[in-house]
């Protein structure tokens, strides 16, 4: 803050300036001699009109007289024999004096440097944030090094040397590291590849999981489809090692499928199973495969959703899968397909299928993770894979009724007719002996909302063949509710 004209008295080493004239004084011309200097008035006003304070007594050496304001830039006159009153001197501390003014027509003293121009204040921000960075760093090093000297009188490195470095480090139980150490030798990249053992044709790459101790290994069905007639598969350990594997079972509309090792070897380690039904939304999860063929990926995240309907397909045009999924935030990409979605205490809670990616869909297209990832429930791909280790075949449980796969919002609308002209409801069916009929619309699968086709296809195959389920339906603008036994049809179609 400036403390300019506040009434500090001038002090007696600084000349004073004269007061503001009621007239502006008319300069000498060249021609007209200057005056000779007077000496300064002892009752000279202050800058400020302030009046003096009482005059100190003189010091003792004569000091310099004053110029005024009719001084010419002539040679400084003698020094007259009267004495000019000392100004007092201003009492010591704050304010300071004012500058001195130079008088009107008298030659300007050398100009001081400039001195620097002030910051903008966003700049004193911006150096204020700097420096308490500096002297956070300060602190840290200076409390490092305290710590490091406590009780050595000598100046010595702070620098911890290898001897003094812990022995040896062990994880907690509970942690990913720990989850993902013990998870991971039971976890397989498989490579198919289809026209034969010569590998001329198209492949690709996924993942699958030990499911037994015979050398089943439990995938997605879109991961072997390629190499399911005529080609090959093999399946790599995270040890290196390779095996090579067949198929014993698919199941295109779960998307789910069972290989065996032809070799298998001693000492496998099943990946324990979870219990998908007791999921919650928030529960920490951990997935684990080769995205982009990038082998032993772990990534980690939370069940962001349950019993989301997602239909996807394996690229290919063949037929969709249909599933209740978990939805999962844990990155998972291309190659991830098949792979274990683990629960914190590292048990299998659901088989990464597929994902949404921007501009394209659910399936598994080249794109990368946004962090929208669907796994089939566990319970349900236990299900499939232990009928497809009996029989070879899958089992759908169905209601017997075709329904809109188009559209959404409102329903899954049973069909005016079934593929090829027959029947939308199959006589003395599952349906028809609930009482639907062509046209009505179904809202409600037991305990879920149904607002289209795939989501009600989704619900139906959490389900065994034999399981009875309430349906709730609209027919004429009135909503209605049914028992439907569930049924079951062998094979994919």
């Amino acid at each position: 803050m400036s403390t300019e004209n506040e009434g500090t008295a001038v002090p007696a080493d600084h000349p004073a300036a004269p007061s503001t004239p009621s007239t502006p004084p008319t300069p000498p011309s060249a021609s007209t001699p200057a005056p000779a200097p007077a000496p300064a008035p002892s009752d000279a006003p202050t800058v400020a009109q302030s009046p003096a304070p009482e005059a100190a007594p003189a010091p003792a050496q004569t000091p310099a007289p004053a110029q005024t304001a009719a001084s010419a830039p002539a040679p400084a006159p003698e020094p007259t024999a009267t004495a000019p009153t000392p100004t007092p001197a201003p009492a010591a501390g704050w304010p300071p004096p004012p500058p001195t003014v130079p008088a009107w027509g008298a030659p300007l003293p050398p100009a001081p440097a400039a001195p620097a121009a002030p910051r903008r204040r966003t700049g004193g921000l911006v150096a204020a944030v700097l420096v308490a960075a500096l002297v956070a760093g300060g602190i840290g090093g200076g409390i490092g090094y305290w710590a490091a000297q406590r009780g050595d009188d000598g100046v010595s490195s702070t620098t911890v040397s290898s001897g003094e470095a812990p022995a040896s480090f062990k994880r907690e139980p509970g942690t990913v590291a720990a989850v993902a150490a013990k998870a991971l030798p039971s976890v397989v990249t498989i490579q198919a590849k289809s026209g034969g053992s010569q590998g001329e044709g198209e492949g690709g790459t996924g993942t699958g999981f030990v499911y037994d101790q015979e050398g089943h290994i439990v995938t997605n069905n879109h991961v072997v489809a390629s190499a399911a007639d005529g080609g090959t598969l093999s399946v790599t350990f995270p040890d290196g090692k390779s095996y090579d594997a067949e198929v014993v079972g698919r199941a295109e509309g779960y998307d789910v499928a069972v290989l065996k090792l032809t070799n298998a070897p001693k000492g496998l380690k099943p990946l324990p199973l979870g219990d998908s039904d007791r999921v919650a939304v928030g529960d920490s999860t951990i997935a684990i495969g080769a995205p982009f063929g990038l082998s032993n990926t772990v990534t980690t995240g939370i069940i962001s959703a349950k019993n989301r309907p997602v239909a996807s397909g394996d690229g290919s045009g063949g037929s969709n899968s249909y599933m209740s999924a978990l939805q999962t935030d844990a990155s998972i990409n291309p190659g991830n397909s098949g792979g274990p979605l683990l629960d914190a205490s590292g048990a299998v809670i659901g088989i990464n299928s597929a994902i949404q990616s921007t501009g394209s869909g659910f399936g598994q297209s080249q794109a990368g993770s946004i962090g929208l990832g669907f796994a089939i429930p566990v319970n349900q791909a236990k299900n499939v894979a232990q009928q497809l280790i009996r029989t070879g075949k899958p089992v759908y449980p169905v209601i017997g009724a075709t329904v809109n796969m188009q559209e959404q919002g409102e329903g899954a609308t049973i069909a005016s007719q079934g593929s090829g002209g027959t029947p939308s409801v199959t006589p003395n069916g599952p349906a028809a002996k609930a009482g639907l009929k062509a046209g009505d619309v179904i809202t409600g699968f037991g305990d879920h909302q149904i607002d289209s086709g795939p989501s009600l296809i989704s619900e139906i195959w959490t389900h065994k063949p034999g399981d009875q389920v309430k349906i709730t339906y609209e027919r004429d603008g009135k909503t209605s509710t049914a028992t439907v036994t569930l049924g079951e049809r062998t094979g994919d179609s």
